[in-house]
């Protein structure tokens, strides 16, 4: 079975089974992926069911559910779909990287695998999409996430950001209002946790975020 034989749901199914581990080391639930979709727990359990039943997956009852070595390689496919149509779609097509998420979403599950290919090489074979996740390779190979959250790092230190969640499209538009993007550097000059606020400083100004926002960003050292 290639990914392309699967089903819509399947294949959303597989990518955020995979997505939720890649920059956390906590496995994905039925609740917190029913939670994810809109959908009622019941429904995600049926689906994971029948993934059991294909060999893509293993899962406990109430525990957390684990790729297999098909389920994973599949996984991986779709991701590298969606990360490559994004990549596209801003660097060519024009859109925002907030504008890009719904849209590939929907282009992921249409797209040939030959146009994948045509894709990745008039891009130059990227390695990280527009919020800098990694790009996995055309033999299905993962690249390993660098970074910390920012909410990790130690006041005083000059990072550079290396990914961006691109969970909420409003953030991003307000990250790019602040010049926050991938590759800004920047200095965490002080986290107040019982404010909940953590106080960057840019290259004329500082700026605090909350800490949905603090959470969103990951970085390295400079």
């Amino acid at each position: 079975m290639t990914v392309s034989e699967l089903t819509t749901s399947a294949q959303d199914y597989l990518k955020m089974i995979w997505s939720a581990t890649e920059w956390s080391e906590t496995p994905i639930t039925v609740s917190a992926m029913a939670d994810r979709l809109g959908v009622k727990p019941s429904t995600v359990s049926d689906g994971i069911r029948r993934l059991s039943k294909q060999g893509l997956v293993t899962h406990a009852p109430y525990g957390s559910i684990e790729l297999t070595a098909a389920g994973r390689e599949h996984a991986v496919q779709m991701v590298r779909r969606h990360r490559l149509l994004e990549t596209f779609l801003v660097e060519v097509v024009g859109y925002g990287w907030d504008e890009v998420h719904d849209e590939a979403e929907i282009l992921e599950h249409a797209v040939s695998d030959r146009l994948i290919r045509r894709i990745d090489e008039k891009l130059g074979h990227p390695t990280r999409d527009p919020h800098g996740d990694p790009i996995p390779s055309a033999n299905g190979h993962p690249h390993t996430p660098q970074g910390s959250p920012l909410t990790s790092v130690s006041p005083d230190r000059t990072v550079t950001i290396t990914r961006i969640s691109d969970a909420d499209p409003e953030m991003l538009r307000y990250f790019t209002e602040l010049g926050l993007a991938p590759d800004t550097r920047l200095t965490v000059v002080a986290h107040r946790p019982y404010a909940d606020v953590t106080t960057i400083r840019l290259s004329d100004r500082d700026v605090d975020l909350g800490p949905s926002a603090a959470e969103a960003i990951w970085v390295i050292a400079s």
